[in-house]
């Protein structure tokens, strides 16, 4: 109990910045996979194209690689950001991937005839999609998107080892002021168990509130 509460103002710190880390990405992530979602569906088909690719290669991409890809590879671009912008652009758009996906599952459960009546109503595809078909398929899906929310959270342990305070980084710190490094991942593990658990129950508030019935 010592560790934690001798060193509360760093794993404050550090559970702050995990949040604040999970937040920003979540947002970026839900936009994004709305839009790549739209093109999977679209009756274009370099967007099918370009969002089917987008899907396959962050799917298949290691999280961490995709840091180094960001960090390391923007700047020779001349790029420079704030690690943390970084580790967002990153998390968020890995995270929207799984997103897509989600989302495009959502919209396979809308009856197709609410499309074709918002078509015949004079409805563009794009107001169609943004109107009709987005808003039931984001209710079908509440509980698996909370669950991709959850991973976000714990990816953003990644973070850590690119200069952006998070919680499993205040690890080194403590450790250095020689604490038992068991206690001190104990407590680690008890901010990502808080942030996770909290996520789930908004989403489990959310499902029973917005969730369509079947």
């Amino acid at each position: 109990m010592r560790v934690l509460t001798d060193n509360w103002s760093t794993y404050w710190h550090g559970f702050l910045g995990t949040l604040w880390l999970t937040l920003v990405s979540a947002v970026l992530a839900l936009v994004l996979g709305a839009v790549v979602a739209g093109f999977r569906v679209s009756p274009v088909k370099p967007l099918r194209v370009f969002g089917t690719g987008w899907v396959t290669v962050l799917r298949n991409t290691p999280l961490t690689l995709l840091f180094f890809i960001v960090v390391l590879g923007l700047p020779r671009f001349d790029i420079t950001l704030p690690f943390f912008t970084f580790a967002v652009l990153a998390l968020g758009c890995y995270t929207s991937a799984f997103v897509c996906e989600t989302l495009r599952s959502g919209v396979n459960t809308v009856p197709t005839g609410q499309g074709e009546a918002a078509r015949s109503l004079g409805l563009t595809f794009g107001q169609t999609l943004r109107l009709v078909v987005l808003p039931q398929a984001y209710r079908s899906v509440v509980a698996p998107l909370g669950s991709v929310m959850i991973a976000l959270a714990k990816n953003t342990a990644i973070a850590g080892s690119f200069s952006v305070v998070e919680l499993l980084g205040t690890y080194r710190t403590i450790n250095e002021l020689g604490y038992d490094i068991v206690w001190t991942f104990v407590w680690i593990a008890a901010g990502y168990l808080v942030l996770t658990l909290a996520i789930s129950a908004l989403f489990n508030l959310l499902e029973r509130r917005v969730a369509v019935s079947r």
